[in-house]
């Protein structure tokens, strides 16, 4: 046998030996297919063999064997490096699918959008975050789900700067599709190849509970500093009240708390004419007077004014007007009422350029602000009015004024005098004698109206009876008092009669009488007269008591005050005080009321007084 035939044949066994190796090792069918291939060929090589004549006929089988042989060796090359790359593959499959199980058990809302923004993929966490399920929002724009708290502007700065490249960090308030706001913390990323943005990848975590944490939290310190700033204006304003004697005090101390304060730049008191409603400021703080004139005009130009309203409603009323330096709209301001149980003191008017001032204060404090500085007004004039050693009387004639007294008068057909006017502030009594009607019609009288609470009948002398009326805040009387206005006399006779009061000489005289003419239509003052007033020390009032008594009534009272007879319980009875004095105790008796009548008759009958 020609050797080339025998290399032939044995490269050609070789091959089908190496390629069932190879069968058996990777299981691939391709090895199974050249392993048959090679058998053919061998077989036919070998029956081929007696009828070679020479092995150059051969030559070309033995390449084609050696040929065939190279390839099993390069086919399994080939299958390595494919198993290797099926390797990595899997291994690139096996981190994808982690990744993908990542995003979808994420407890963040992911999208992935094109360059336009159109979402293309979203993890099931979107449902939590927005309220729409992921087949809701793909081939959907994140505008979606937009709350209109953002303005145009603020998304073309995000876009911007996630178009140049860069990562976008912040905060977003959306609304779910329920409706609902939500506070979103999101981060937008680019995905760029060759520089430029591909896609875009988008991660959302809802912080709506931090966020309305974080607000309560805001919120509370918000109304801790309303608290403190609020107190801290009461408390100073209230010293001062506290410590000042007149009105004019009161109104520029108040105006210098305000003016001293950081949150307000000027304040200023002041008051409406009755004739022409002109304003006339009369303290003023934090600016000049010259200045303040153009501000004031400024706050009246509009109708009604903001001071008419404020007096008006007995509201604070809170506006914008003028600056002192005339520029419009850069300042605000509230108009504070002076009122008191229906007294107008004029206004309180508080003026600053900072627009956050007023939401720092409680706005219902000026109310009440209004409210304490018109008492304390009162009180200091009324005080004054009682230890005035001079005073301004005033006489009014009435005729068919709406006051509960004089609505008696006109109704009965009677003669109505107010003997003594006295009683705290929700509960105002008064002494009065009525002349020419009868007790029975005075109690019927009483029972029909509501403008008079009550009324007893002390007693009935030569035609005239004595009743305590309780009358409520809208007389006459009660309209002086809250002015510090004392009353010498007060008559009413059908439907008209005479009113004699007296005030201050110190205080403001024009005020009382615009109030009285402003509440009553049918009411003249007729005289104004200044006297001095007769002062009694303390001395004077016991010597004159001590010179009305007798020594025996004398007696009888000092007896019975240092007995404890006019303690509670008593110390010792009316006998056992007769017994001391050595008399019987129908004359003690009779010695002890006769003082007492003294003693009241000096206290009580000199005046009508408002206590």
């Amino acid at each position: 046998m020609n050797w080339i035939i025998a290399l032939s044949i044995g490269l050609r066994l070789l091959g089908v030996g190496y390629s069932i190796m190879l069968l058996a090792s990777t299981r691939d069918r391709r090895f199974g297919f050249l392993t048959l291939l090679l058998a053919f060929m061998t077989l036919r090589q070998l029956l081929t063999v007696r009828t070679a004549t020479t092995g150059i006929e051969e030559l070309p089988g033995l390449i084609v064997s050696g040929l065939t042989l190279l390839t099993v060796y390069y086919l399994s090359e080939y299958i390595d490096e494919e198993d290797a790359v099926k390797a990595q593959l899997q291994s690139a499959n096996e981190r994808l699918r982690g990744f993908r199980k990542a995003i979808e058990h994420a407890g963040h809302a992911i999208f992935l959008t094109d360059p336009e923004g159109t979402i293309e993929y979203a993890n099931p966490a979107v449902e939590t975050v927005t309220g729409y399920e992921p087949d809701e929002v793909i081939g959907e724009n994140p505008r979606l789900w937009q709350s209109g708290k953002h303005d145009d502007e603020f998304y073309q700065g995000l876009w911007e700067q996630i178009e140049s490249g860069s990562v976008w960090e912040g905060e977003l308030t959306n609304r779910r599709k329920s409706g609902e706001l939500c506070w979103i913390d999101a981060t937008i990323a680019p995905i760029t190849e060759d520089g430029e943005p591909e896609r875009y990848v988008a991660i959302e975590r809802d912080v709506t509970e931090r966020k309305e944490r974080e607000l309560r939290i805001e919120d509370q310190n918000e109304r801790l500093t309303l608290l403190n700033n609020t107190n801290e204006v009461l408390r100073d304003v209230n010293r001062e009240l506290v410590a000042a004697s007149t009105r004019e005090e009161i109104e520029s101390e108040v105006c210098e708390q305000f003016a001293s304060s950081e949150l307000f730049d000027v304040a200023w008191t002041g008051g409406r004419g009755l004739v022409d409603g002109t304003v006339s400021p009369r303290s003023c703080a934090g600016t000049d007077i010259d200045s303040l004139h153009g501000h004031i005009e400024g706050l009246c130009d509009t109708d009604p004014t903001p001071i008419e309203a404020a007096l008006d409603s007995s509201r604070p009323v809170f506006t914008e007007t003028d600056d002192l330096a005339g520029r419009p709209g850069e300042a605000h301001c509230v108009v504070v009422p002076l009122a008191y149980r229906g007294a107008e003191y004029g206004v309180l008017v508080v003026m600053t350029r900072n627009a956050d001032a007023f939401d720092l204060i409680e706005r219902d404090i000026f109310a009440e602000l209004g409210r304490t500085v018109a008492d304390a007004i009162s009180a200091v004039e009324t005080k004054r009015t009682l230890a005035a050693d001079s005073v301004t009387e005033l006489e009014f004639q009435l005729t068919g004024i709406d006051e509960p007294l004089a609505n008696m008068a006109a109704r009965l057909d009677c003669t109505v005098g107010v003997e003594y006017v006295g009683g705290s502030e929700g509960d105002r009594v008064q002494y009065v004698t009525v002349a020419d009607a009868e007790p029975e019609a005075v109690a019927e009288y009483v029972a029909e109206t509501d403008r008079i609470d009550a009324a007893q009948h002390v007693y009935t002398h030569e035609g005239r009876s004595l009743f305590r009326v309780s009358i409520d805040e809208r007389s006459i009387v009660a309209t002086l008092a809250q002015y510090g206005a004392g009353i010498d006399a007060l008559s009413v006779a059908g439907t008209s009669g005479t009113l004699v009061a007296h005030v201050a000489s110190s205080n403001d005289i024009r005020s009382v009488v615009d109030a009285l003419q402003t509440a009553y239509d049918g009411l003249t003052l007729i005289a104004q007269r200044e006297r001095e007033r007769d002062i009694q020390t303390e001395a004077g009032f016991r010597k004159q008591l001590a010179g009305a008594l007798t020594d025996r009534q004398r007696e009888a009272a000092r007896t019975a005050h240092f007995a404890g007879f006019f303690e509670w319980p008593r110390d010792h009875t009316g006998e056992e005080v007769a017994s001391m004095m050595d008399i019987s105790q129908t004359t003690f008796t009779q010695h002890l009321r006769a003082a007492e009548s003294k003693l009241f008759s000096a206290l009580f009958d000199d005046t009508v007084t408002v206590s």
